[in-house]
């Protein structure tokens, strides 16, 4: 019996010219960007503009994340050159001796607005503590960026995560039911109320599913925070930064 190998390490990361970090730029800019923000420090990605990287340690991991992508993550494989990987990790390193944004709020006002006056633990976790109708935020400022976390406050629904679809169900008794989808096939559907509550239905049990792409249960809160108040729970989310 003969055993698939794995596939080989990529070769040492070779010497960065003046023109690799700069075609390492541009590539990062057509490929790169629109999630992970022109400037490496998150929106819909992960922030990259940081000295140490949660999934990429080091620059073979860093090659690897590129080339493959992260499982059950938004973060895809990228069939390039490796040569062009090679540049497109000279300049990510770059990215990652960038000052950090500045957060000028205080984490302990904004972890008690976090439980309290906002209601966040309804519907995220932390810490293995909340619901699960909303994303999980344990990493949440490894992720993103105290700039897209201020846009998801104010405005959720411009900041959808990758793949989410809100629903509404009309069940053959008459029954309605508005929630987030978690799978879907051609047979039957899954999803997590408003009140976080699992559902699964075979299809033949409904008598409408309307999709409601860019829709979102999560309610801004530009009326909900003050300034300063806003600037608090943005520091507290950007202290979340997962596993070391």
């Amino acid at each position: 019996m003969i055993r698939a190998q794995a596939p080989a390490p990529p070769a040492p990361r070779p010497p960065t010219t003046p023109e690799d970090l700069l075609a390492g730029e541009r590539t990062f800019r057509t490929q790169c960007a629109y999630c992970h923000g022109p400037r490496g420090d998150g929106g819909r990605g992960a922030n990259l503009a940081r000295p140490k990287l949660l999934h990429a340690p080091d620059d073979q991991a860093l090659f690897h994340v590129i080339e493959d992508g992260i499982p059950e993550t938004e973060m895809p494989g990228h069939w390039l050159p490796a040569r062009r990987i090679w540049q497109l990790v000279a300049f990510v390193r770059i990215l990652g001796r960038t000052a950090p944004e500045k957060v000028s709020g205080d984490p302990g006002r904004g972890e008690k607005l976090y439980a309290g006056k906002g209601g966040c633990a309804r519907c995220h976790t932390i810490a293995g503590r909340g619901g699960a109708l909303g994303p999980d935020l344990n990493d949440i400022g490894s992720r993103r960026s105290p700039a897209y976390l201020r846009e998801a406050l104010l405005d959720p629904e411009a900041a959808l995560p990758e793949g989410f679809l809100q629903v509404r169900l009309v069940t053959m008794d008459g029954r309605r039911m508005t929630g987030v989808r978690l799978n879907e096939d051609a047979f039957s559907i899954q999803l997590r109320d408003l009140s976080d509550q699992f559902h699964s239905f075979w299809k033949d049990e409904l008598q409408e599913i309307e999709n409601q792409p860019g829709k979102s249960p999560m309610p801004g809160y530009s009326d909900v925070f003050n300034p300063r108040e806003l600037d608090d729970i943005i520091a507290y989310l950007a202290s979340f930064r997962g596993a070391r």
